[in-house]
């Protein structure tokens, strides 16, 4: 980052800082400060770093996007919001970074359970936060961590007490409706033992060039059950990063899924530590066409015994796309008894498009069952032909084809609401035109 960009953001981070919610808590500005010194040394990531070396973000330092006041829930176009609100849950919504109580829906949630602005948590009662802030992921992680360890305005905190289950899922809607800002929040989850929720994390913009810096921290205690989904479908001109950071106990079970539509230039990190005998399952779907670059990088640290986990991902990539998938498992010395499987597929569907996958398998145990999987191609010939030979025209055939091979992991979601909406993403998204809904 050069020495222009680097004063332009301190600038603005001196206009900010005196409205960043916690300024009265010693731990917090100390891990501000820290954080805005590790950003302000070392810029955004650099692909000369090899957990960057396929994703170039010059381009968000040459926008300089900056942070905006608190907005007012009027900007938001409520008819156009209602397209991704999901009925049946409980929504909590973001405007620009700030929560919004006059667009969120929080009536009936259960007695004991904690969904409030993280803002709110870190002014009237900052001491159930504290135990969990930057406990699952530090600065040192790299730069974009850091960059929301300083920059943040706002959140959720979401705390769901022991043996509680939640009867419907929860919708955290974070929305941009201005161009060239910026907007950072930070999200912490915590299930106590025995706990169960679902948790939706739906990403959407305005259609103009604008930057999205999210980090959100999961702590799924014993016996605990959280299934977490991620819908970017954010302006095809923005700049997204939402990073996702999870701590499992013993025997907690963490499901993901995670769907990667919009964004110029999107990056969506996922980092799990297991505990013993926990469970681990990483899902996710990417598509891109034109100029799109959308990068996922995982990794599943294996810390204890008897620990499972299961990783597929697809990417179908059309136009001048590129997508980057980064999968790593590292299974510690004494994590005897893991089982664990990655697998990624890309679909090419022009001479143009590309596919960078980097699958890593750390081993420091002997007696473990790992494994995983990499495809990168084009449609089959021979399945083309197949369909040709049942009277189904050459377009037509391919674009059933592409469209199975991305359906399978919208098949996966059991909320009817948010396959729904998911699948009307893909349908909007897809490259080809002539998918129909009739074939499902």
């Amino acid at each position: 980052m050069n020495t222009v960009i680097k004063t332009r953001y301190s600038a603005e981070y001196s206009k900010l800082e005196p409205a960043l919610p916690g300024r009265s808590l010693p731990w917090l500005t100390a891990l501000r400060a820290s954080a805005l010194d590790k950003f302000t040394g070392n810029g955004f990531p650099s692909i000369r770093e090899e957990e960057w070396r396929y994703t170039n973000v010059s381009g968000i330092e040459k926008n300089l996007f900056v942070p905006t006041d608190q907005p007012s829930s009027a900007t938001v176009d409520k008819e156009w919001l209602d397209r991704f609100r999901l009925p049946d849950c409980w929504s909590f919504v973001l405007v620009d970074g700030y929560f919004s109580a006059e667009l969120s829906q929080l009536d009936g949630l259960p007695e004991g359970v904690v969904v409030q602005s993280l803002a709110k948590s870190l002014d009237t009662d900052a001491e159930q936060v504290k135990p969990y802030f930057a406990q699952a992921v530090s600065d040192d992680e790299h730069s974009f961590v850091a960059f929301n360890t300083a920059w943040f305005c706002d959140g959720l905190f979401l705390k769901v007490p022991k043996k509680q289950a939640l009867t419907q899922p929860i919708q955290l809607l974070h929305v941009t409706t201005q161009q060239e800002r910026l907007s950072t929040t930070r999200t912490i989850i915590v299930l106590e033992p025995m706990a169960e929720a679902q948790v939706i994390e739906t990403y959407v913009g305005v259609e103009q060039a604008y930057l999205s810096a999210a980090v959100t921290e999961v702590f799924v205690e014993a016996n605990a059950n959280l299934t977490l989904y991620k819908v970017q479908c954010e302006s095809a001109k923005a700049y997204h990063f939402g990073g996702t950071y999870v701590k499992q106990a013993r025997d907690a079970r963490f499901i993901h899924h995670n769907f990667a539509f919009g964004g110029l230039l999107a990056r969506c990190d996922i980092h799990c530590d297991l505990d013993n005998a926990s469970e681990c399952d990483l899902n996710g779907l990417y598509l891109g066409n034109q100029r799109q670059h959308l990068d996922n990088h995982t990794r599943i640290n294996h810390l204890q015994p008897n620990a499972v986990s299961r990783e597929m991902y697809k990417g179908v990539l059309a136009g001048r796309s590129r997508g980057v998938f980064q999968g790593r498992v590292v299974v510690a010395e004494n994590a005897q008894k893991t089982d664990s499987q990655m697998n990624n597929r890309n679909l090419l569907l022009s001479d143009d498009a590309e596919a960078d996958t980097k699958p890593q398998l750390e081993i420091y145990a002997d007696d473990v069952k790992c494994s995983h999987g990499v495809t990168v191609g084009q449609l089959d010939e021979k399945s083309v032909f197949y369909l040709q030979s049942r009277c189904v025209d050459e377009e037509t055939a391919r674009n059933m084809l592409t469209f199975a091979f991305a359906n399978e992991m919208v098949n996966k979601l059991t909320i009817k609401s948010l396959h729904d909406l998911v699948l009307n993403q893909v349908l909007e998204r897809f490259p080809q035109q002539g998918i129909s809904k009739d074939w499902l």
